[in-house]
């Protein structure tokens, strides 16, 4: 799967800013740090979160980095006292060191988490920290439903369809595995968010902005228009509106915060 020269919409991807904040937030209320001086927001998307770190930490420096130029265009209204970076992930390799990296929901896009993993904490100044959300989702009926739909329609290739979300976050055991000899101490939770979504299709609408993108992207405008449908309608099924009209989206994200 080609998730890497995916375009990200972010105009699509605030539309469920607050949803999607919350999460970003209960991560940094984890945070023992009182004054780091140099913080990594790795995965900063629209940079809304990276106003909210150099807000609560003023005196730090704080970098926000993303492979998105659209995204960084929004996040470069934030502030200018932000050091905005355009970057991938997997060829970031700096010579400076932090006192916190923070990623929120960006590194289950990224495959190797063995090495990522251990790249970031080879980054991080002792005793500082490492704190990572990262969506626990793909096998909910949102993500399984769009490599099924695929299937049935032969559209795409069969290994694209495989791999589409074969493990992109692993279970919380390996992340345990991974850190804890490397670290004075970890923190590992999940939680579940029923989140209560408003309108026709909701759920759609939320995975437009992320996972449905690179399904979207390898898809000829004639196959989308049979895709769509199909995939909006199974989508109704698996997630019926309540009494209120209203729709009720189980989301289950899991966290991680370290200190080196």
């Amino acid at each position: 799967m080609n998730k890497k020269n995916t375009t990200w919409d972010a105009n699509q991807y605030l539309k469920f800013e607050n949803k999607r904040l919350r999460p970003a937030l209960e991560l940094l209320d984890r945070i023992p740090l009182k004054s780091p001086k140099k913080i990594l927001d790795l995965g900063c998307g629209t940079g809304n979160v990276t106003k909210i770190i150099s807000e609560r930490w003023q005196s730090s420096k704080v970098i926000g980095l993303d492979s998105s130029q659209q995204m960084l265009e929004k996040a470069q209204k934030f502030s200018s006292e932000i050091t905005w970076q355009l970057q991938d992930i997997n060829s970031w390799n700096p010579d400076e060191t932090f006192d916190l990296i923070y990623s929120n929901a960006t590194l289950h896009w990224v495959k190797n988490h063995t090495e990522i993993f251990s790249r970031l904490l080879s980054k991080i100044n002792k005793n500082g920290f490492l704190a990572i959300q990262m969506p626990l989702n793909q096998k909910a009926p949102s993500h399984a439903l769009m490599s099924k739909v695929l299937t049935e329609l032969n559209f795409c290739s069969e290994e694209f369809r495989e791999n589409l979300w074969a493990k992109a976050v692993e279970e919380p055991s390996f992340y345990y595995d991974l850190l804890a000899p490397k670290v004075k101490m970890i923190d590992i939770w999940t939680t579940t968010y029923y989140q209560i979504m408003e309108g026709e299709n909701p759920i759609y609408e939320w995975v437009k902005s992320t996972g449905l993108r690179p399904v979207l992207k390898n898809l000829t405008e004639m196959e989308k228009e049979i895709f769509i449908p199909e995939y909006q309608k199974r989508l109704r099924i698996a997630y019926p509106k309540q009494k209120d009209r209203k729709t009720i989206f189980p989301f289950t994200r899991l966290f991680i915060v370290a200190q080196v």
